[in-house]
């Protein structure tokens, strides 16, 4: 079998599945599977596929025909420009949370000294990248996950920002207690769970079935862990720090109202992402 014949078989096996993505995905798993890019598959189309290669391949299709999400087949998903490992203990990036990167970089200097915390963190994407563009920012990562951290660290320790992030295990703010960094943050970040629980047998069967449920179910108003944020995040931010959140569809006129009713914070600013949705809150401390 020729690589275009296998190529175009697995293409069909994705489509019956109801995978509209089909060819995309097939030429993605099959350049995971050879270790080569798009260019060269398609300047080696004709070529047949190996016996081994073949037995491989085959795997991941039957994988993806599963609907198991393409990014924990192949172990890595860009963000940021960056290439992260990702398994099924953490949220997959995803492009819309590169807002938080961007407002942060909106009022921040490369050079400039900065203590950041990073709530939720997962795989890690937001810290690592952050502490990739800001070269003297020093980072605090939490997350619940034991599992989730260990990814966080591999990906830290892959684009050698391992000594400015520490990444703690514990609940949002709660590993930071003991640090006694309490009113020392230039800016705390966070894509925290956000779908309400009454919407979670509605997603997608790539999200609801494999990606970590801790990591996407809040709680019935899909909230809830904001409120969480918002109750502690002056404790820790210094005057005229920032706090910048990730957010659901329609999430963002209760949350602008709840920033307000602190009274710690001056009118955010909401950020739109490439599909025109309210994604991303930005609320400065008075």
């Amino acid at each position: 079998m020729t690589l275009v014949e296998a190529i175009n078989d697995a293409s069909k096996q994705l489509l019956a599945a109801g995978i509209t993505t089909d060819r995309r995905d097939v030429e993605l798993l099959l350049c995971h599977t050879l270790g080569r890019d798009r260019a060269w598959l398609l300047a080696h189309i004709r070529e047949p596929l190996s016996d081994e290669h073949s037995g491989i391949f085959k795997q991941t299709i039957d994988r993806r025909v599963q609907r198991e999400p393409l990014q924990y087949i192949t172990g890595n998903q860009e963000f940021w420009g960056l290439d992260f490992a990702v398994t099924p203990d953490v949220l997959i990036p995803r492009p819309e949370t590169e807002l938080i990167i961007e407002a942060v970089l909106g009022f921040s200097k490369k050079d400039q000294e900065l203590t950041i915390i990073d709530l939720c963190t997962g795989s890690g994407c937001i810290a690592v990248s952050l502490a990739k563009e800001l070269r003297a920012a020093r980072v605090f990562a939490t997350d619940k996950s034991r599992k989730a951290l260990d990814v966080a660290r591999e990906n830290a320790h892959r684009y050698g920002v391992s000594d400015r992030i520490r990444f703690l295990e514990g609940d949002l703010f709660g590993p930071l207690d003991e640090l006694d960094i309490i009113g020392q943050a230039d800016i705390t970040v966070a894509n925290p769970p956000y779908v309400p629980s009454g919407d979670y047998s509605t997603l997608q069967a790539e999200v609801r079935d494999y990606e970590p449920k801790m990591a996407l179910v809040a709680g019935p108003d899909g909230t809830e862990i904001h409120q969480r944020i918002l109750d502690e995040a002056p404790h820790f931010l210094k005057s005229n720090g920032h706090l910048i959140m990730e957010m659901g569809i329609g999430q963002s006129g209760a949350l602008v109202h709840s920033i307000r009713e602190t009274g710690a914070f001056a009118v955010p600013d909401v950020l739109r992402d490439l599909a025109g949705i309210e994604r991303v809150i930005v609320a400065k401390i008075k």
